[in-house]
């Protein structure tokens, strides 16, 4: 009885993504999910827990997912999706029905897509690459990164640096601040001029504030719960700072305010837009919600001359200015798309060394037995050689030919692929070949 041939697993099979996106999850999901940086090594350490060995967890303000390469790939994605449900307080097959599940190939290309910025928000948000680097880093620091992982963020990061360097993505930038600033001027006509109040110091603050001062926002106030960070957050931003016990007049104050605390209790309340409208006398004020949790209460929007937006409201802006991005997309996903293919296309060559080593050490073993045993006429010793070489492979394929027409029509194509065999030579076997005892292999010297 001969041993098994074990069989080829490609590593890219061992991929999975699971992930809490804007196309695939509600907002409501995604800021219950969300983790902030020094929450990401407890998180892997919960997967590691749970059997999962090598894991990227990316964390942004518009979703959360799990990159994980396995052995056993479904056993991964329940223990990730549990660990998610722990986190969410969602029982595990409620919450599985609002994630996104790719596997293999497709994962790779999810993978790719969001490191070269194409399933943002915005296409061409350059923010998401760094955020996946600083996953990547935080996930090789808790000993969470493997070969196999390695391999895969490289190669995103290679394809990621071509589509900014070929591509018009890159040369003007955008993040979701592009949407919160089109409605702003739907509103106001002109930002120049208009004062701004941003409160907290989290990462979506930082990217509308940015946005809105390119624009041409004028004077801007800072201020945060608490004042060693407001004091920082003003520093940093080079504005003036209010205390947090100010806010009601710092409200009064402006014309934009952009909001992205995060502290699961509102910041704002409907009672302190409505007092500030009254000491504006009903000016209108722009307010950006970009806390995750939400920072605003919702009841805000309801208010005449308060205009209310919400990460939810953005995405759909977003969504929207898609199109006049798209050439330049066409051009990135066609770059992606090559990237993948060649990436795939260099796992499963990896796959194949193993088998090409085998057959080498194979072929050179019978090489020496045919030499040992003393062959001085050189086409006795090659005649043996290539009947020895073609015994097993002979045998296997007359078993796998009994399979059917289509069977046979699959070898043949193979056989003739891997020694690239002309049509028109000949399938007979040289005479005498079948019976010569050359071909089972050397005879022990007891034997005659």
């Amino acid at each position: 009885m001969t041993d098994a041939a074990p069989s080829l697993v490609f590593p890219t099979e061992r991929l999975v993504v699971v992930s809490a996106g804007p196309r695939s999850s509600p907002l409501a999901l995604r800021e219950a999910l969300f983790m902030e940086g020094d929450e990401l090594p407890l998180f892997l350490a919960r997967l590691r827990k749970g059997g999962v060995a090598q894991a990227v967890v990316v964390s942004t303000c518009d979703r959360t997912e799990v990159q994980a390469v396995e052995d056993d790939p479904a056993r991964a994605v329940e223990a990730i999706v549990a660990a998610l449900a722990e986190r969410s307080g969602r029982v595990g097959a409620e919450l599985r029905a609002e994630l996104s599940v790719l596997r293999g190939a497709e994962a790779v290309g999810h993978v790719f897509a969001l490191a070269a910025s194409l399933d943002s928000l915005v296409v061409g948000e350059p923010q998401v690459l760094g955020q996946i680097k600083e996953s990547h880093r935080v996930a090789a620091a808790s000993g969470m990164v493997g070969r196999g992982l390695e391999t895969l963020l490289q190669g995103a990061y290679q394809v990621a640096k071509r589509v900014r360097s070929e591509t018009a993505i890159g040369e003007k930038p955008v993040s979701i601040a592009s949407a919160a600033i089109g409605l702003a001027r739907d509103l106001f006509g002109d930002i120049a001029g208009l004062a701004g109040l941003v409160i907290g110091e989290g990462e979506m603050g930082d990217l509308l504030v940015e946005g809105f001062r390119q624009a041409g926002l004028g004077r801007l106030v800072a201020t945060a719960p608490a004042p060693a960070r407001a004091a920082a957050l003003a520093r940093r931003l080079d504005c003036h700072e209010a205390p947090f016990e100010a806010l009601a007049r710092a409200l009064a104050e402006a014309d934009v305010v952009l909001s992205a605390v995060g502290s699961r209790r509102y910041i704002i309340t409907v009672e302190m837009v409505e007092a500030a409208l009254k000491a504006r006398r009903r000016r209108p004020v722009f307010l950006v919600d970009g806390g995750i949790p939400g920072d605003v209460e919702p009841a805000v929007g309801r208010l005449e001359d308060a205009f209310l937006f919400d990460l939810a409201d953005l995405e759909k802006a977003a969504w929207e200015g898609r199109a006049e991005r798209e050439a330049a997309a066409r051009e990135a996903r066609a770059i992606v798309a090559a990237g993948v293919e060649a990436f795939l296309r260099g796992q499963a060559a990896r796959v194949a060394v193993p088998l090409v080593s085998a057959l080498r050490s194979h072929f050179e073993a019978v090489r020496r037995d045919v030499l040992a045993e003393g062959a001085r006429d050189p086409e006795e010793a090659t005649r043996r050689l290539v009947n020895r070489l073609l015994h097993a492979p002979s045998d296997a394929l007359r078993e796998l030919a009994g399979g059917g027409e289509a069977e046979v029509a699959s070898l043949d194509a193979l056989v003739r692929r891997l020694f690239r065999l002309r049509a028109e030579e000949a399938a007979a076997e040289p005479e005498g070949q079948a019976a010569d005892a050359d071909a089972a292999g050397p005879r022990r010297r007891d034997q005659g």
